[in-house]
């Protein structure tokens, strides 16, 4: 059975195919949709955990227990992973264990571009890497059988190309059903140095044996063509490469790449005229054969950021450019990413910019499309405007620090960070815009929402009584699209000595509601309006920043698009002459 499936897809049935019982993860572009599809099959337990590290534990914890587990995540993610991940390099499996890595080339929709390669080497664990969507299916397969094989957990590095392209995929109507492997009290699952060091030494020999494997293995495999030119490649770049190339090159096509097969390496190019390395996103690969003393091409022409691409390629390889359509770039709008239309985050973000001396420290989410001066990583947000505001009393500038993280951030890193401040007697406002999902992502569920993965009812744990148990002494919960009652309450946080927490609590705009939903919010979706005889063409409402609002230059007006209107009423809060009106039917 043959089925046009994105890498996403393909790693989820491969997951099924592959006999594996326990799926954990963390929703993270782009890796989303791998869970997503998983919980579609029902002989796999599937999970949404509170961030990467714990999903990472779990799975863990199901390979002990003598299940093959997996645990996905994107780049950054397996950051927040990384203790797990080298614990368990020595401590092995029982059941099969695979971690997904996301990588995302470009940046597309995260904070860095880092290369998850890295991870392999550092923690030493075997490594596959799909080209397309079959091979990420089927080295699902291969990882567990792996992973069983030399006990240890083995890296599946995606890159976002991978993750969202679509190719054919050669279906099997079958699961393996692997038996559990029966659970024994055993040494390796205790860690402790003692035990640790001897663990080491079992580590080293696999990975030696591992190497042997990737000298031999039918992942790793040459398709001869032209022999002035050999290309070495893995991931999305080897398709990259055979589009610029095509039968003037021969392929050294890697599918296992770490251990690096570099005896199969030297031969091939002892065999070429020239050998190049095309890899995305650092020398990863070029380094290692380079250190074996094998000369070849890379990175002093590849470029070293961003993601590939065969236009890119080819200009850097053979100097060649494709015809592109020339066009005036003077008439394009230079348009900053922004929030949607009736995003619950503008109002809160309008007030908070209007105050003085005040340093607004993001998180990753949303939010990080609205104004602020600092964002560094997830459950960032508390942590990072506590160390500021510390060193800002020292230096007795008057200035304060707001803390801004979401909902399912908040239950990510976001509760220890809150205890940072609260422990250390800082006096940060600390704001969880809660828009009861986690968004950024596509709307999956988390600890706060009340459904698990697979939809079903569930426990709630509530921000304003994690807070309360923290130690949080000054709590308030307020409508964010009401702006007097923002300004009001941003003055309250501002105005104590030690931690504050602001709670903003409206659904995403874009979210269906559950019943629940409309409850407590109510069917508030409306249509506003410009009276074209009362609007002086002051630009206020186009100052909060909604997509919805356009501004007429030629009769000074402005106009609110009805097609992405939803009736959240910033801009007739702040119109001074009450032009904007909601829309009467």
């Amino acid at each position: 059975m043959k089925k046009l499936m994105t890498g996403n897809e393909a790693v989820a049935r491969g997951a099924w195919e592959a006999g594996i019982r326990f799926a954990s993860a963390y929703p993270g572009t782009p890796s989303t949709e791998i869970l997503e599809n998983v919980a579609n099959y029902e002989d796999i337990y599937s999970e949404w955990a509170p961030n990467e590290k714990v999903a990472l534990e779990a799975a863990i914890g199901a390979s002990f227990a003598g299940g093959r587990s997996m645990a996905a995540m994107k780049h950054v993610g397996l950051n927040v992973a990384a203790d797990p991940l080298f614990t368990s390099a020595y401590t092995g499996v029982n059941g099969g264990l695979m971690i997904v890595s996301a990588d995302d080339p470009g940046l597309h929709s995260s904070q860095d571009e880092q290369d998850n390669r890295y991870y392999a080497r550092a923690a030493k664990v075997g490594m596959l890497e799909p080209s397309n969507s079959q091979e990420a299916k089927d080295f699902v397969k291969v990882a567990m059988e792996l992973s069983e094989r030399y006990d240890m957990p083995i890296l599946l590095r995606l890159t976002t190309r991978v993750c969202h392209s679509k190719s054919i995929v050669d279906l099997s109507v079958s699961r393996t059903e692997v038996p559990f492997v029966p659970y024994t009290k055993k040494d390796k699952f205790n860690p402790i140095p003692a035990i640790s060091k001897k663990l080491h030494s079992k580590v080293e020999k696999n990975l030696r044996e591992l190497e042997r494997y990737s000298n031999e293995s039918p992942l790793n495999y040459i398709e001869w063509n032209s022999k002035k030119i050999g290309v070495v490649s893995s991931g999305i770049a080897y398709q990259y490469a055979k589009e610029v190339y095509g039968d003037k090159a021969s392929y050294l096509k890697l599918g296992f790449t770490f251990p690096m097969p570099i005896e199969k390496i030297r031969e091939f190019a002892s065999q070429v005229d020239e050998l190049v390395v095309v890899e995305e996103l650092e020398p990863v690969m070029e380094n290692d054969i380079k250190a074996a003393g094998i000369t070849c091409i890379g990175k002093d022409r590849i470029p070293r950021e961003g993601e590939l691409n065969p236009d890119i390629l080819r200009k850097a390889l053979i100097n060649e450019e494709n015809e592109t359509i020339s066009y005036d770039s003077s008439t394009v709008a230079k348009r900053p990413p922004v929030l949607c239309a009736g995003c619950p985050h503008r109002g809160l973000f309008y007030e908070l910019n209007k105050k003085k001396d005040v340093v607004v420290v993001s998180d990753i989410g949303c939010y990080g499309l609205a104004p602020k001066d600092i964002a560094i990583c997830m459950g960032g947000g508390f942590s990072v405007a506590h160390g500021a505001q510390k060193v800002f009393n020292m230096a007795k500038n008057g200035k304060r620090c707001v803390g801004v993280m979401g909902d399912s951030t908040f239950f990510h890193s976001g509760m220890t960070s809150m205890l940072e401040a609260v422990y250390n007697k800082s006096n940060v406002l600390l704001i969880v815009l809660d828009n009861r999902i986690t968004a950024m992502t596509g709307h999956q569920q988390n600890p706060g929402t009340g459904y698990t993965l697979s939809n079903e009812p569930t426990n709630i744990t509530d921000i304003s009584e994690v807070a309360s148990a923290l130690g949080v002494k000054h709590i308030k919960t307020v409508n964010p699209l009401k702006l007097e009652d923002v300004r009001k309450a941003l003055d309250w946080g501002l105005g104590f000595d030690d931690p504050a927490l602001l709670i903003t609590r409206w659904p995403c705009v874009l979210k269906k509601l559950s019943l629940a939903d409309t409850d407590e919010f109510g069917n508030y979706k409306s249509v506003y309006t410009v009276d074209p005889d009362k609007c002086i063409g002051c630009k206020a409402c186009i100052r909060t920043g909604c997509p919805a609002i356009e501004f007429h230059e030629d009769i000074k007006k402005a106009t609110i698009d009805r097609s992405q209107c939803v009736g959240c009423s910033v801009c007739a809060q702040v119109c001074p002459k009450n032009a904007i009106a909601r829309e009467v039917k």
